[in-house]
């Protein structure tokens, strides 16, 4: 008999090396116009039976590749992957993440799919329970969840989760503009993102909250910060991960471009809007995170009090360069040759080359240039 358990589509990039437990699958909500990933998915909110049947198969698993760990703390990796080896593709997978996980540390967990916290609090936390008494060692679990529901559990109950090992929450409020909410069919209010954001923080729950530069279009891209900064200096997050709109083929916010009705913002305008979001969002000190591949960026980050000149000090640098140093960034950036404006100097002159003709190209005017640096954003979503 196989002893395999289920690994869902995504993780935030902060949960990399940690175990993925799938709880529910897919969305409860499934209509925001700028994501496809549950498109063809109906939601689906699983047993506790079921997912504690996972747990003992993460066990099992478990059990095999800690026999490949030696006295001294370190691991037998030509063993582990000999073990890998075996049995089914799926079997192999399970028993990759398991490894993958034990061998970084074993420490960390995230709950599954898109909105796990659409489970009871008390399925929730049963299952919670039975993780912790099966690998005792972890030290964090955290979990998606979307606002609309999470505004709904009343700040008693976060903290039984607490309590039962819910470390974290993440959840994508991609604005706090009621707007732009409406604009990309979020569902949700900017009321409710403070409802849940106050509570979850009651409950001694830590909130890790993620917004979209850009995601209102050019129209909305000055009430996108500026809501955005409301929402976060109401409920005052423990950390504001930026995550850079881009419009994707096969969604309806694309349909939306090809229509005309979305016009998308500059790279300028997306650093603009989180350069606003930094001056007044100043009632909190939350940790600002770029990270990820799509953001312009990634030396965007740090405490919103304590880091704030530090961060607009790099947004200003490069928005004092020339349009074309600008350009060639945003096409060495977007095409993964580089992480920050200073390596472009020790970019090989061949590659500099390639990009400079592409600049030298783009002769049809700064919004088609636009749409290139979308759909070369694209291919990371």
């Amino acid at each position: 008999m196989e002893r395999t358990f289920r690994i869902g589509p995504i993780r935030p990039p902060s949960e990399a090396d940690s175990l993925l437990l799938q709880v529910t699958n897919g969305c409860t909500w499934n209509k925001c116009k700028f994501c496809q990933l549950y498109k063809h998915t109906r939601f689906r909110a699983y047993s506790a039976d079921s997912i504690k049947k996972d747990i003992d198969n993460m066990v099992y698993q478990a059990e095999k590749v800690k026999k490949y760990k030696k006295d001294d703390g370190t691991w037998d990796i030509d063993g582990i992957n000999s073990l890998l080896s075996e049995g089914s593709q799926e079997e192999r997978e399970c028993l990759y993440m398991v490894a993958n996980w034990l061998v970084k540390g074993g420490e960390n967990v995230f709950l599954q799919d898109g909105n796990t916290t659409a489970l009871s609090s008390g399925r929730l936390s049963d299952v919670l329970i039975y993780l912790k008494k099966a690998f005792p060692e972890i030290k964090r679990i955290t979990s998606y969840g979307r606002a609309e529901n999470l505004a709904k559990v009343s700040a008693e109950e976060y903290a039984e989760l607490k309590e039962a090992g819910l470390d974290r929450i993440h959840s994508g409020f991609e604005s706090g503009s009621d707007e732009v909410l409406k604009k990309i069919n979020k569902g949700v209010t900017s009321d409710e993102e403070i409802r849940a954001g106050k509570n979850i923080k009651k409950g001694g729950i830590e909130l890790s909250v993620y917004f979209m530069p850009g995601v209102g279009g050019r129209e909305l891209t000055g009430e996108n910060a500026r809501g955005t900064a409301r929402v976060v200096n109401e409920t005052n997050p423990d950390f504001l991960r930026i995550r850079t709109a881009a419009v994707k083929p096969g969604t309806e916010l694309y349909e939306d471009f090809l229509k005309g009705d979305f016009i998308l913002c500059s790279d300028d305008e997306k650093l603009m809007e989180i350069r606003t979001v930094i001056e007044l969002a100043d009632k909190v000190d939350t940790r600002l995170v770029s990270d990820h591949i799509i953001n312009l960026l990634q030396g965007v980050r740090g405490r919103m009090i304590g880091d704030r000149d530090k961060m607009l000090a790099v947004i200003d640098g490069y928005l004092e360069s020339s349009p074309e140093e600008k350009m060639m960034f945003q096409a060495a950036r977007r095409m993964a040759m580089v992480t920050s404006p200073k390596e472009m100097e020790r970019l090989p002159q061949r590659e500099k080359t390639i990009i400079k003709q592409m600049v030298d190209s783009a002769k049809d005017g700064p919004y088609e240039w636009e749409i290139r640096m979308n759909s070369l954003i694209s291919r990371y979503i």
